[in-house]
């Protein structure tokens, strides 16, 4: 099915009441902020940036050492950034998808869906040993076809991951639209190593275990510049400092401490509407009881999910890059993406016209050109970063944090002798060169779904290279 662009009317009243914000970060339980830090303190090891990363990477290092003092900075509150505003995914993949995962690590792609598998279960014990109630539900994922030429390329994939660790089941369209009822769907895959999540209220259960465990933490707290001395790093802030051993970056897409990184990672902006909660009979029109979250096969693709009061998430689509790595509040608020969005959520579900959206925000992701995280040192290894996730990151973060844990204490472990972890993906040419070469590869992308997947001269030089860009 090619999505039409053109708002109707009567879609463009849906959007009539939202809310401009992210709906899990409006919630009452939302924990009051900790106190900024205001003075000068030491610590084994500082970790800047209270998202997924970070907070995995503080708690796990806490766990595996109780005795190390280990201190978190956050420049906003805990989940406010890409954390607080996806969709909720919690994927085994480490490497975005079984596909990418096949076309550049081949070798090692069994021992990354094994540990995956194994991160997924990681982080659904963590959630039981800490009591945290987000709701975790191991409902899986399912990839849809709503194109014909999508059908094939879905069975060959639920064929060939099987070899792998896979556990993935075809679905013809009778079998899908059982599941969920849209005229649009013709077939699908679901992937049963994915879990769905309330994103700010696990975010929120991590901070707390993290200070149950004596992790010291610090919000409101923005990181100015980094400081090499012999033995140790001067994180410096608006307010206080921390001398620190070891430093962790967790900062994902915002602006890098460390300059070079910019190279290596697009701020590319993802929008999201979630509607209100769905009437018996609005429920009983669309089916879609076993809460499994969706998402469709093009290059541009929607995901959606369902929430515990029953209301339907819609992101996904447009992915925008702003000139010049721009990130600001600003650009959360984007009319056109939500129209776009809200008009494609009614031709997927015609059956649902007439019902509204309550809730609408944009956030920022750390696109890298191979999809997945990459790792580094700084500072004679004293430094080390995570970053790059390009949206799936709710799962892959806890892998990353052991990743550079291990780096920071030097051991080699089946983690860091991957070639996905000693390799970094390709860099971005800086502006102006950037946003041309961006814009026209989404462009490029776009023309593949309205054209049976064919991809252009652009598109198949990138693909030999090893490149790619992605919403």
């Amino acid at each position: 099915m090619i999505f039409s662009n053109t708002p109707h009317p009567d879609t463009l009243k849906s959007l009539a009441d939202v809310k401009l914000m992210p709906f899990w970060l409006d919630d009452p339980a939302r924990p009051e902020p900790a106190s900024g830090l205001t003075e000068y303190i030491k610590a084994d090891l500082v970790v800047i940036g209270a998202g997924f990363t970070g907070l995995w990477t503080a708690l796990t290092a806490k766990q595996a050492d109780p005795a190390r003092d280990v201190v978190l900075l956050e420049a906003g509150e805990t989940g406010c950034g890409a954390s607080g505003r996806n969709g909720g995914f919690v994927a085994s993949s480490l490497t975005h998808s079984f596909q990418n995962g096949l076309n550049r690590w081949p070798k090692e792609l069994r021992k990354l869906v094994e540990l995956g598998h194994k991160n997924l279960e990681g982080i659904e014990e963590t959630i039981k040993q800490f009591n945290i109630d987000c709701d975790f539900i191991r409902s899986g994922e399912i990839n849809v076809a709503n194109e014909e030429y999508q059908i094939e390329e879905l069975r060959e994939e639920a064929e060939h991951s099987a070899q792998y660790g896979e556990h993935i089941q075809f679905l013809d369209q009778q079998q899908m639209r059982a599941i969920a009822n849209s005229p649009t769907y013709l077939a699908g895959i679901h992937d049963h190593s994915v879990a769905m999540v309330n994103p700010a209220q696990l975010a929120w259960g991590l901070r707390r275990a993290c200070l149950e465990v004596g992790v010291r933490f610090f919000e409101g707290t923005q990181v100015i510049e980094l400081e090499e001395k012999r033995d140790s790093v001067v994180i410096k802030t608006s307010y206080g400092q921390v001398e620190s051993k070891k430093v962790a970056l967790a900062t994902n897409a915002f602006p890098p401490l460390l300059k070079h990184l910019s190279f290596y990672v697009v701020p590319v902006y993802d929008y999201v509407l979630m509607t209100e909660p769905l009437s018996i009979e609005q429920r009983a029109a669309i089916g879609w009881d076993g809460r499994e979250g969706l998402s469709d096969n093009g290059n541009q693709f929607h995901y959606y999910r369902t929430s515990a009061d029953g209301r339907i998430l819609w992101g996904g689509f447009d992915a925008i890059y702003y000139r010049n790595n721009e990130v600001a509040s600003h650009l959360e608020n984007r009319p056109e993406s939500f129209a776009r969005l809200a008009e494609h959520f009614f031709q997927t579900f015609p059956q649902l016209m007439g019902l509204r959206f309550t809730h609408a925000w944009g956030g920022v992701i750390d696109t890298c050109s191979r999809y997945t995280a990459f790792w580094g040192k700084a500072y004679h290894g004293k430094v080390v970063y995570a970053m790059g996730y390009t949206g799936l990151g709710v799962g892959a973060s806890r892998f990353g944090a052991q990743v550079m844990l291990d780096l920071l204490d030097d051991k080699t472990t089946e983690r860091t002798e991957l070639q996905m972890v000693k390799s970094k993906p390709f860099p971005f040419p800086p502006e102006p060169f950037r946003s041309p070469i961006v814009n026209f590869t989404r462009w490029s992308l776009n023309r593949a779904d309205d054209n049976g997947g064919k991809r252009n001269l652009w598109l198949k030089i990138l693909d030999a290279l090893g490149l790619g860009f992605d919403s």
